[in-house]
């Protein structure tokens, strides 16, 4: 007489127990409620409400809250009890956002979570506690396609909620993914739980007609040996299993190849260029074979220079798809002792994975179990963190948005984006930093033109080098207004190599991992990946992070000052910024830099440009001494010397120039000049010509620096202090930069305290009338004006006048031509 079957939480006609042959029989009128995936095994409603969330308590409350369905206090109890317990307290993989969205609203409509505290399984009775070590006994580990999966058995009478012991094993053996085959009186249960979508326990168990969903499933056996499930469970997990990891999620992209026909001299050349051990051999676009740096040194031992690689390649090496597993690649190169795998797709080369890479990966899967680990293995440099909440903490609201949307393009677009560089440095300092520089594995022009249409920017585009940089349409509107420090920069992920030493590089599109190699330190080479699924994932090949950790700042590799004599400046520069030491062997690179004169090489221009930046920087005398005992003032000019006389010198300077840019006045000071006057004030004439010769300073700023070592030293020869009005007159149409230099110098308070009243008072006394009050006085517009005026500021300076009645008194008898 049954005419409408209403199933919850399955639709799968083997769990349908006594109703199932009916169902089968009578055909009634079906309605499902279900959270759990759609299989084959399923059966057919003329309603279905299936939603893919981790409690179908949570269907039935959202169901309540649309139809504004009233439920009492007990009710939503209950209700809040059934996504707790389906979820594991919102802590399985299987939980959503509206499974909490959910339990938010049974709590406004009275849930009481102390009753449901009260219900949730908090211990294991003894029975439990007995079959959980039987189970544990038995435990036997498969490791398949780099995952850890755990099946344990155990026979018991009369017991068969074992679900929540499934939960507490994953947790103990800290697998991947966990099975229990239970053998009870009349059955075979087995429950699956799992971590990862690529073990999805839902197809394991479908072969034994079990069902559920991808992180939780069962499935009942009936007189089938224990043996005999265990071998089938194997089977069906080999072939539903998915690999945790692939070749395009490890690999390097893009790859430097040659021709086929390119000579072994060539070879040579271009693995020294780009820093590589290997080249994939190109004919006509199509991946040919491999050659190696030993093959090539052998082939030039022997004479073979002008020969083509092709006549050494290698052609019969492993080669990867991008969807080979991570663990055949692994095989692969162990068996074969091959250190460089192609990924090849249409036999196009479009990768490259290397034993480096390799070895990360494992080393980052071996980080995620070392809990179980007798000697666990040391968090230093290559460990993966993630840093979204970091960025949350660091960032403005509207910046995180905008790395949010960066990493939804990225998506969009097909392409791998990292932030990169001083702000991801910063947030791992835990300082502010708002210089937001985005790499892009791909057409970073393009994509800074996408970028910019979201948030409403403009792009300034530099094709030569690939990058863009985001402004805002309006100024002083909108984003930028509220982040007047905000800097938005895209690149093409690029590599670089050097010609000749100090030489401005040659730029080449490349991968993140050389993009980041190329740069000077490595607290520099962080990035962050901002691609939706690893959003906050933070990119460490080099130890940045170790680094950061002990406040070293350490060269990647040991021509950087070679290549890049700058690097010695900026060393420095951000070892006093920072607080951090510059590690002994860096410091003997740049030692060993110096006394190979690479210096010489290098434009003044640079030079000086690294300078400037050095006095910007809160302390530039430390850093001054700094570089003195590396020996790269000598760099400047021979002759400069940081003696205990120039220290203080240099001490004053910067004490001069901190107290004038704490007044916040008009005029604006170049500061960088007096630190040059100062580096170079015991040299002769000659001497500071060379020296500014050697920084390419043009002729304009030489003949200013000249001068104002002229009018200082005037300044102090004629500057009375006891005569405002004296004091008023020498130093008026002096530039700042001589006053302030003459501040420096002198050891004379009383000269010192002059000049500070002229910046401070005399030099803001103006009068109060103007030109149109003399001219409505009756006098005639000319020369006049400006002698009246002037009148009037020293009558202001001695004391003499005070009110803008004096000021017109004197402007009176002035155009009388009486005494004033």
């Amino acid at each position: 007489e049954i005419k409408r079957l209403i199933i919850v939480d399955t639709k799968n006609l083997d769990r349908l127990g006594v109703f199932r042959d009916f169902v089968s029989k009578h055909k009634p009128k079906i309605h499902i409620y279900d959270h759990h995936p759609i299989t084959k095994q399923d059966i057919k409603g003329e309603l279905e409400v299936i939603v893919p969330v981790g409690a179908v308590s949570t269907i039935f409350t959202e169901i309540f809250e649309k139809k504004s369905i009233a439920i009492t206090p007990m009710e939503a109890t209950i209700i809040t009890l059934g996504i707790y317990e389906e979820t594991g307290s919102l802590l399985y993989s299987s939980t959503t956002p509206r499974d909490l969205n959910a339990v938010s609203y049974l709590l406004k409509r009275g849930a009481d979570l102390n009753i449901v505290a009260s219900f949730m399984r908090a211990d294991i009775t003894a029975e439990e506690f007995g079959l959980l070590n039987r189970l544990l006994e038995t435990a036997e580990e498969l490791i398949i396609m780099g995952s850890h999966i755990f099946i344990c058995m155990a026979v018991t009478e009369g017991y068969s909620d074992v679900a929540h012991l499934a939960h507490r094993l994953i947790d103990m053996l800290n697998a991947d993914a966990v099975f229990i085959i239970v053998m009870l009186s009349d059955k075979v249960l087995i429950v699956g739980r799992s971590k990862t979508p690529q073990i999805d326990t839902s197809s394991i168990l479908s072969v034994f007609g079990g069902g559920g969903h991808v992180f939780a499933s069962s499935a009942t056996i009936h007189e089938v040996p224990l043996e005999i499930v265990q071998e089938r469970l194997i089977n069906s997990i080999n072939q539903n299993i998915k690999p945790i990891k692939t070749a395009k999620d490890v690999m390097t992209t893009p790859v430097i190849t040659i021709n086929h026909n390119d000579t072994i001299k060539n070879a040579e050349m271009m693995m020294t260029r780009y820093g590589v051990n290997v080249l994939p051999i190109i004919q006509s676009e199509q991946y040919s074979g491999i050659i190696t740096r030993e093959t090539v040194e052998k082939a030039l031992f022997h004479g073979f220079k002008n020969s083509p690689c092709k006549d050494f390649a290698s052609t019969d090496v492993f080669v990867a798809s991008k969807d080979t597993n991570i663990t055949d690649i692994e095989s692969a190169m162990v068996e074969t002792n091959q250190r460089f795998v192609p990924v090849v797709e249409d036999n196009k080369v479009i990768g490259a994975i290397t034993r480096t890479d390799l070895l990360r990966t494992m080393y980052a899967e071996a980080l995620k179990r070392n809990s179980i680990s007798s000697t666990p293995i040391p968090q230093k440099s290559g460990i993966i963190k993630n840093a979204k909440k970091l960025m949350k903490d660091r960032f403005p609201d509207e910046i995180y948005e905008i790395l949010h949307i960066a990493g939804e393009i990225a998506d969009k677009m097909g392409v791998s984006a990292y932030l990169v560089g001083g702000a991801v440095r910063d947030i791992l300092r835990g300082e502010d930093n708002l210089d937001i520089d985005i790499v892009v594995e791909g057409d970073g022009i393009l994509y800074a033109k996408e970028l910019a249409n979201r948030i409403s920017a403009r792009v300034s585009v530099y094709k030569r080098f690939g990058t863009a940089r985001l402004l805002p349409i309006e100024e002083d509107k909108g984003l930028w207004a509220k982040n007047k420090e905000l800097k938005i920069d895209v690149a093409t992920a690029r590599t670089e190599y050097y010609e000749t030493p100090a030489s401005l590089p040659k730029v080449e599109t490349a991968s993140i991992k050389k993009d980041l190699y190329r740069r000077d330190f490595t607290i520099n080479t962080l990035a962050i990946r901002l691609n939706h699924q690893e959003f906050g994932v933070i990119i460490d090949y080099f130890g940045g992070q170790r680094d950061l950790k002990e406040k070293v700042i350490r060269t990647l590799h040991n021509l950087s000052f070679v290549e890049d004599p700058t690097r010695a400046f900026r060393a420095v520069r951000f070892s006093e910024r920072f607080g951090f030491k510059i590690s002994r062997h860096t410091e003997n690179l740049i030692k060993t830099a110096v006394r190979m004169n690479i210096f010489d090489k290098l434009s003044g221009t640079r030079i000086y440009d690294e300078l400037t930046l050095t006095f910007k920087e809160t302390n530039p005398v430390k850093a001054l001494q700094s570089m003195d005992r590396y020996g790269l003032l000598k760099v400047i000019h021979p002759s400069i010397r940081l003696t205990k006389e120039m220290l203080q010198l240099l001490e004053s300077v910067n004490e001069t120039v901190i107290w004038y840019n704490l007044l916040y006045l008009q005029g604006k000071c170049k500061s960088h000049m007096l630190y040059i006057m100062a580096l170079l004030y015991k040299l002769s004439d000659d001497e500071r010509t060379q020296a500014l010769k050697r920084l390419s300073v043009n002729a304009y700023e030489t003949g200013q620096i000249f001068k104002m070592y002229a009018s200082a030293q005037a300044i102090l020869s004629r500057l009375n202090p006891s005569d405002d009005y004296a004091i008023y007159q020498l130093l008026k149409n002096q530039p700042i930069e001589a006053l302030l230099f003459a501040m420096a110098v002198t050891k004379n308070e009383e000269r010192k305290k002059a000049i500070s009243m002229f910046l401070l008072k005399l030099n803001n006394i103006k009068p109060v009338i103007t030109g149109n009050d003399l001219k409505d006085l009756g006098i005639s517009e000319g020369p006049i004006y400006k002698t009246i005026l002037n009148k009037i500021v020293e009558g202001r300076i001695k004391g003499l006048i005070s009110t803008k009645e004096d000021e017109i008194r004197v402007a009176r008898l002035y155009a009388e031509g009486k005494e004033i």
